[in-house]
């Protein structure tokens, strides 16, 4: 596998918010989102074997617990990846894995936790969804519209009328973008969309979903790495 990192942190977006988690950080990614806050994924890392990163993850969490596969778009591993995923629930670590829902999800094992983005406008990738990963979803799993104004924010409204979402068994998280190259102060004025205006939006329109924060940026600095 191609690696960036793999590091031990607390899990920061999601419904796992806030729980210890070892992060396996793939590298490459085919999609540039405008906000995008991981473009040091797109080039560089290093090649690990399995067996290399099974035992890093090992060394980190030796009594099991949380695993994400992130990225980057993990998917464009899929082959080195599925077998590795495999291995982990084998040995009895809860797996998420964060992806963009454009490459194919029918094959990730059903154990496995999806955290699956839905690109909104503001993104510039919005067209790229494989609408056919919806049908894969299942109660363990997540989809996640990141918010940067409030054409987003409509957007998934839309998006959700348009596939039925309310009847989808996967939890809906809004979250609002960091703004890209944040620095310095740990606030929400770091956040391209005011997450007390989203809050607002969404109890207005009684939406059904889960505001998200990226709370690591809060506790840390939102440039820093490893965390």
């Amino acid at each position: 596998m191609h690696i960036i990192e793999i590091y031990k942190s607390l899990q920061g977006e999601s419904s796992f918010a806030g729980l210890p988690c070892v992060f396996v950080r793939l590298a490459g990614c085919n999609l540039r989102c405008s906000w995008c806050d991981s473009e040091y994924t797109f080039g560089g890392g290093h090649k690990m074997t399995e067996d290399e990163v099974a035992a890093e993850v090992a060394r980190l969490a030796p009594t099991g617990g949380l695993v994400e596969i992130t990225g980057g778009e993990p998917m464009l591993q899929e082959r080195e990846l599925q077998p590795f995923m495999r291995r982990l629930l084998a040995n009895g670590y809860q797996v998420l894995i964060e992806t963009s829902g454009e490459r194919p999800l029918i094959n990730v094992p059903a154990e496995v936790h999806k955290i699956v983005d839905v690109k909104c406008p503001s993104s510039g990738e919005h067209l790229r969804f494989d609408a056919a990963n919806l049908t894969a979803l299942t109660a363990r799993d997540e989809l996640k519209f990141v918010l940067a104004d409030r054409a987003d924010y409509d957007y998934a409204l839309a998006f959700i009328v348009w596939h039925n979402l309310a009847a989808s068994p996967a939890a809906i998280i809004f979250s609002p973008a960091f703004r890209k190259g944040a620095t310095g102060s740990r606030s929400a004025e770091n956040c391209l969309l005011d997450p007390r205006q989203l809050a607002e939006w969404m109890l207005a329109d009684g939406v059904n979903a889960r505001l998200g924060l990226q709370i690591h940026k809060f506790i840390w600095e939102p440039q820093l790495k490893g965390v």
